[in-house]
């Protein structure tokens, strides 16, 4: 959804072009995935962070547009809302330090955005939700003035026919309508991206899907919204209704635009062509190219209508076709949360890839014995319970379905990780302090939407509610902004 588009009064025959358009963009990817080579190449890991803009009190500052301007810094994008923004850091091979270099760029990053944010008195924050959000905050007034954003609200509301209804219930419940998608400019995430060679493609997919619950339950960072203590991540629940299109007829056949997938993937270009095919156009901006000509001529197209086809599905693992330098597969993780610090965040991308590579050798055998509905389950039990969750974790040897508690899970398979990380090419310095940052945070059981849920507990003691989530709010940033891990914040 970064790509920019300059109009959005598009017509009926736009939306029947980019169709074919699509199918055509479908056929080149077959026929280009087929090529012998194609994806070859060392592996690489990238990054995107959303982040808060807030003022002094911890409330959110609607100048991400005055930032922009000011840094005219390519790598830093607007966001759906005028108080976010989300900086795309440069890919690193995973021999070249990846995680290290990835967390020198953020701090510099970081350093060089407050300094300019500082003009208007403002500083950014990485969380998942920021605590002192007010339903006040969100609606078009909020909502960043661009042509892709106006474009997005306005499909999006159509297809839905009414307003967008959010009910989450957790130790308290929060039920409201929305008119517009703004909300889903409250869920700011680190956004993890993971060049997976073309043949692996499948089976590192499904493994990454299998792991992703208990990574959500270690990194969870976002329990509360407008004051209500709901899930432990609930910007899962928050992010899927916020933009959830379909028709109320709970019978309608259409899947969730946010989801965390309808099956277990067996090729590499079955989760493209779900999306050509179960998903309706919202954006049908067009581009001149004849991917089929390119291919023949021994290139390698854009697939520009199948990308920004692509950034309107939300899968929570999603996949990425680059075309650069004979083009490549990704994986993009978009289920973790900003927050708390830095090398918190890259602790999740190291526990996600690690673990992956840890099931990936035995995926085709555990399939049979999870059923792609309980992995659905287990992903939203984990948002919901954190690391008190219970998850259904297969096994060869089972019986019938059995549940274990996630740190239990944890333990089994932490210790493989290095090892597997290793055989991938990532540097053991660069990664080894990172495992130990896991480690640390499994043993207190202390992350960052239990440390959040603790210090407001503490403070409203003595507090109201508001000034509770603004004092908690001002010590999350200092220890987030000293790179501080969340196992270690008292």
């Amino acid at each position: 959804m970064g790509r920019e588009i300059d109009h959005f009064d598009f017509t009926d025959a736009d939306f029947v072009n980019f169709s074919a358009r699509l199918r055509d963009n479908l056929k080149a990817l077959e026929v280009l995935i087929a090529r012998p080579g194609f994806g070859e190449g060392e592996l690489s890991f990238g990054a995107e962070l959303e982040l808060y803009i807030v003022d002094d009190e911890g409330r959110p500052l609607h100048i991400n547009q005055e930032i922009i301007k000011k840094l005219k810094d390519p790598q830093l994008t607007l966001e759906l809302n005028r108080y976010n923004l989300e900086y795309n850091f440069s890919p690193v091979l995973f021999k070249d330090s990846c995680f290290g270099a990835t967390q020198d760029e953020a701090l510099s990053a970081i350093k060089k955005i407050n300094k300019a944010a500082g003009k208007w008195g403002g500083q950014v924050v990485p969380i998942g939700i920021l605590p002192t959000l007010q339903q006040s905050d969100t609606g078009y007034h909020a909502m960043t003035p661009l042509p892709r954003f106006e474009a997005l609200t306005e499909e999006l509301t159509e297809i839905r026919g009414g307003p967008f209804s959010i009910a989450i219930e957790g130790e308290e419940t929060l039920q409201l309508a929305m008119d517009d998608v703004t909300l889903e400019g409250a869920n700011t995430s680190f956004q993890i991206h993971v060049r997976v060679p073309t043949a692996e493609f499948a089976d590192f997919y499904n493994a990454v899907q299998l792991v992703t619950p208990l990574v959500v339950a270690m990194a969870a960072n976002s329990p509360t919204l407008f004051g209500h203590r709901l899930w432990q991540e609930t910007r899962i629940p928050l992010f899927k209704q916020s933009i959830d299109c379909r028709p109320k007829d709970s019978l309608h056949p259409i899947p969730a635009r946010v989801n965390f997938g309808n099956n277990w993937v067996r090729h590499a270009s079955e989760l493209f062509a779900e999306a050509v095919l179960l998903y309706r156009p919202i954006l049908p901006d067009c581009s001149d190219e004849d991917p089929m000509q390119v291919l023949s001529e021994g290139g390698t197209p854009q697939l520009h209508e199948l990308r920004l086809h692509q950034g309107s599905i939300w899968l929570w693992n999603r996949p990425v076709y680059d075309p650069v330098d004979g083009g490549h597969l990704r994986i993009e993780l978009r289920a973790f949360p900003a927050g708390p610090s830095i090398v918190d965040m890259l602790a999740n991308a190291a526990l996600a890839i690690g673990l992956a590579k840890v099931i990936q050798p035995d995926i085709r055998k555990l399939l049979p014995a999870i059923p792609f509905t309980y992995c659905t389950a287990n992903f939203y039990r984990a948002a919901q319970k954190g690391l008190d969750a219970e998850l259904f974790w297969p096994s060869l040897k089972q019986n019938q379905p059995e549940y274990y508690a996630v740190p239990d899970i944890l333990r089994q398979l932490i210790p493989q990780i290095p090892e597997q990380l290793a055989s991938m090419g990532f540097v053991e310095s660069d990664y080894m302090p990172l495992i130990d940052v896991i480690q640390e945070r499994l043993e207190t059981r202390q992350t960052g939407a239990q440390w959040q849920l603790n210090k407001l507990a503490e403070l409203r003691k003595d507090m109201h509610k508001r000034e509770a989530l603004q004092e908690m709010l001002k010590q999350y940033e200092k220890n987030s902004s000293a790179n501080i891990p969340v196992a270690q914040w008292r």
